[in-house]
């Protein structure tokens, strides 16, 4: 007795649920378009891409929502936290269905995964930490939240001195608005004082943060192109030098990258928050007054610069000076 034709899955059907994932975009638009199995697994990966951003790296989905447009999502690999610059243009990662992923499966990423484990080089004893007010580091703090345990403590993420080291805990959304582009919303009322998310990108040499600079400049003058490139400065208490970060959340990044700049400050503040044992301090956002559900989150990206360069700001505020911050990297 013969078998009726397809009571045996195709090899190539199933290669491609595996294999689609991979895949960019134009390169997934190009495939489906062959036969009605490879378009029906490819709107499963675009479905699959447009209700998470995040790629189940984060504790929450964070949904692409599009009323404006027939772009269903926008393509760039995900980062929770920053990240150590990539030389691969066209680095791949897994997007489009789940799958047990952790932060170092991204080349030059700090591990994060709650099987990391490092040694206790502070001599700090945070493994008997009972809250947030019994971890032996919360003395670091002062008003403002800037020092936290670090790879070097012995605690574990529930700590109450790793307030930003657990991921993005509230509900985001990116909005698609028909000037502005993409930019991230709240999906839930969100509270004067509470963590929002971190700056997350690749960390870039001033000099290659430069060399990119111009790229982003020549694409931006040949059409519609943003970038998300940010240049973090701390300046000593001497006065007389600073502490520079290059972080670019172009290609590598997290949903911060989202974040639009708003003339008269936003509802996000931003603060330098440094984690005992890392050599670096991290850029994280915190709210800066309660902030309505649907409502988007913006900052400020510096102080006004006029530029022939610079892009027109649609912020809409009562003080908007008509054009994004720029200055030369």
């Amino acid at each position: 007795m013969m078998k009726k034709r397809g009571s045996v899955p195709n090899p190539l059907f199933q290669c491609a649920e595996l294999i689609f994932p991979w895949l960019h975009p134009t390169e997934l638009a190009s495939i489906s378009s062959t036969c009605k199995t490879l378009s029906r697994i490819s709107k499963s990966i675009t479905a699959g891409r447009s209700s998470d951003s995040s790629r189940a790296l984060e504790n929450l989905p964070i949904p692409f929502v599009n009323t404006v447009d027939d772009q269903p999502y926008e393509y760039f690999v995900y980062t929770p936290t920053q990240t150590l610059g990539l030389d691969q243009p066209r680095f791949r990662q897994h997007w489009g269905s789940v799958r047990p992923v952790c932060s170092s499966d991204l080349p030059g990423t700090f591990p994060t995964c709650a099987s990391a484990t490092v040694e206790d080089a502070c001599g700090c004893d945070c493994q008997r930490c009972d809250g947030d007010l019994g971890c032996p580091c919360s003395f670091l703090n002062s008003v403002e939240l800037t020092r936290e345990c670090g790879p070097s403590c012995n605690c574990e993420l529930e700590c109450g001195n790793r307030l930003t080291q657990g991921g993005v805990s509230l509900r985001l959304k990116i909005v698609k608005d028909r000037r502005k582009g993409w930019g991230l919303h709240a999906d839930q009322l969100i509270r004067y004082g509470q963590f929002v998310c971190e700056y997350a990108g690749e960390l870039l040499t001033t000099e290659e943060t430069r060399r990119r600079q111009r790229i982003y400049d020549e694409l931006k003058s040949g059409g519609r192109f943003c970038s998300a490139l940010l240049v973090v400065r701390e300046h000593l208490p001497s006065g007389k030098a600073c502490l520079r970060m290059n972080i670019d959340a172009t290609r590598i990044g997290n949903v911060a990258r989202y974040i639009n700049h708003s003339c008269d400050g936003g509802n996000l503040s931003t603060i330098l928050v440094r984690s005992s044992g890392a050599l670096l301090p991290r850029l994280c956002f915190f709210a800066s007054r309660d902030i309505q559900h649907d409502e988007e989150l913006t900052f400020s990206y510096g102080d006004a610069r006029l530029s022939s360069k610079g892009s027109q700001c649609f912020c809409g505020t009562s003080g908007c000076f008509g054009i994004l911050p720029s200055e030369h990297t």
